[in-house]
């Protein structure tokens, strides 16, 4: 399997350990196949029963092989099989999925080891990098930016691995305490947090700017865990299928997801996994209010927002205004033409966006892709997370509450089951389920102790050079081979 970048006119192939260890192409587009693997009746067939006698290692192993053709396929299974070991998750299902109310189920896709759907694909992000790294004899600097949940996550799966270093940028004061308990409390010589002055789009903005400094990247072998990394999405579309699987009992019926979403990762994942022929519906993109998506698919319109116009709110993992990964879908519904990409995200997204309203392409994204929005607010999260607490004995993080609330609103429209992805556990959420309930979330036995842990942290402006300047003096000052 070949894959291309979103805005190469000429579509040059890049194998997927190339792609692995890149993260963004040299021309600032994202990675996507060549073409998406296509499923039938008897793929599924033998993926129910492989899930159900196997687990979900054994399932994730078979979906990697179909995109990885440069890996051996026993080596994929073990890595599988390390990253989703039932040890370090809270359920032997790894993601479980449990009705809520009639044709409402939950995918619980934070039993991992920080707590938050993200560590679904760090785990096996963290075997891929470490497994080709040391194939290469090479090393990588990890450059991320985090809105709550990436950074954790990431830090918690390359902490003391062999040739990898972790720098995470974070904006200041805009993650929870428990978040930043989380990231902060890591004491590991390969990891380097970094609280930058801005929000979480200026943080994603100084990744993009430091990787596209060519030269800087090579010298420093920078690489990328943030989804804009294709081993991120590639990762996540197991759990579309494995949620699927749990849910139907025949391999024609449909069904339909609502994730929630800022950066439009999580749900890039799903149009995949629908692309590639699994039996999805809707796909019912949820935002709060920071709803630059859900304005897309309401109005054609993409209008991203600047710093100042990023609200900050009770669901702050979803606090983006600039949609990293809504390329990848874009691309898709050019009919994949580079040059039209490249200009409306390399040019119009620089001058504040653009418009596919009245065209084709923008009646396609709800029509033949299937997609549908929303929008929470506070009320609606708060509302959402009382009620299923109280009627149902739920207790749901605000993330997840926003995706319930969005997906409530359009049980009418579809006539499918829907399944709504989990975001995190309440757990990291403390305030806004104290309001909710009127009490704090009860705290996992594992994470004992994580608030009051030093905190290991560095301030920096919002300035590439000063973030550049920093990585050159932790890759002096610490050898990770």
């Amino acid at each position: 399997m070949d894959y291309l970048s979103t805005r190469d006119p000429e579509a040059a192939p890049a194998s997927f350990t190339d792609i692995l260890l890149r993260g963004l192409a040299p021309d600032g587009g994202l990675y996507l196949p060549v073409r998406y693997p296509q499923l039938d009746a008897s793929t599924l067939r033998s993926w129910r029963t492989l899930l159900a006698e196997e687990g979900y290692a054994a399932l994730a192993a078979q979906i990697m092989e179909l995109f990885v053709d440069d890996i051996p396929a026993e080596d994929l299974r073990r890595m599988a099989e390390r990253a989703y070991a039932p040890e370090k998750f809270a359920d032997p299902q790894i993601v479980p999925v449990t009705p809520l109310e009639d044709g409402l189920h939950l995918a619980h896709v934070s039993e991992g080891p920080t707590a938050a759907f993200k560590d679904m694909a760090m785990q096996l992000l963290g075997e891929l990098f470490e497994y080709e790294l040391a194939r290469r004899g090479e090393t990588l600097n990890i450059l991320g930016a985090t809105s709550g949940d990436t950074g954790s996550s990431a830090e918690y799966a390359m902490r003391g691995r062999e040739g990898i270093r972790v720098f995470m940028l974070t904006p200041r004061g805009r993650m929870t305490p428990f978040q930043q308990a989380q990231m902060f409390g890591l004491d590991d010589p390969n990891i380097v947090n970094v609280a930058v002055d801005g929000v979480f789009d200026d943080c994603q903005d100084l990744v993009k700017a430091i990787s596209a400094d060519a030269a800087f990247k090579r010298k420093h072998r920078i690489g990328a865990v943030n989804s804009i990394n294709w081993a991120r999405l590639l990762a996540q579309i197991v759990y579309y299928v494995s949620s699927w699987l749990r849910v139907t009992t025949a391999e024609d019926q449909r069904v339909s997801f609502c994730v929630p979403t800022g950066n439009f990762g999580d749900i890039c994942a799903g149009h995949i996994a629908r692309q590639m022929g699994l039996p999805i519906d809707r796909l019912i993109v949820a935002t709060n209010e920071n709803d630059v998506l859900d304005e897309f698919f309401r109005t054609g319109n993409y209008r991203v927002r600047s710093a100042a116009e990023t609200a900050e709110t009770s669901s702050p993992s979803m606090d983006i205004s600039r949609a990293s990964n809504f390329e990848r879908f874009v691309f898709d519904l050019l009919g994949r033409d580079a040059a039209r990409t490249s200009d409306l995200f390399g040019t119009q997204v620089r001058r504040g966006g653009f418009s596919l309203a009245g065209t084709e392409e923008f009646e396609d994204a709800a029509g033949r892709f299937g997609f549908l929005s929303g929008r929470s607010t506070h009320a609606d999260r708060v509302s959402t997370i009382r009620d299923a607490h109280e009627r149902l004995g739920v207790l749901m993080d605000p993330h997840t509450a926003d995706g319930v609330t969005v997906a409530r609103r359009h049980r009418d429209q579809v006539d499918t089951p829907i399944v709504c992805l989990e975001t995190a556990l309440p757990v990291k959420f403390a305030d806004t389920i104290r309001e909710a309930i009127g009490r704090d979330p009860q705290i996992p036995e594992r994470f004992a102790g994580i608030m009051e842990a030093p905190r290991h942290v560095v301030d920096l402006p919002d300035d590439a050079e000063a973030v550049k300047d920093l990585i050159r003096e932790r890759i002096a000052a610490v050898d990770v081979r």
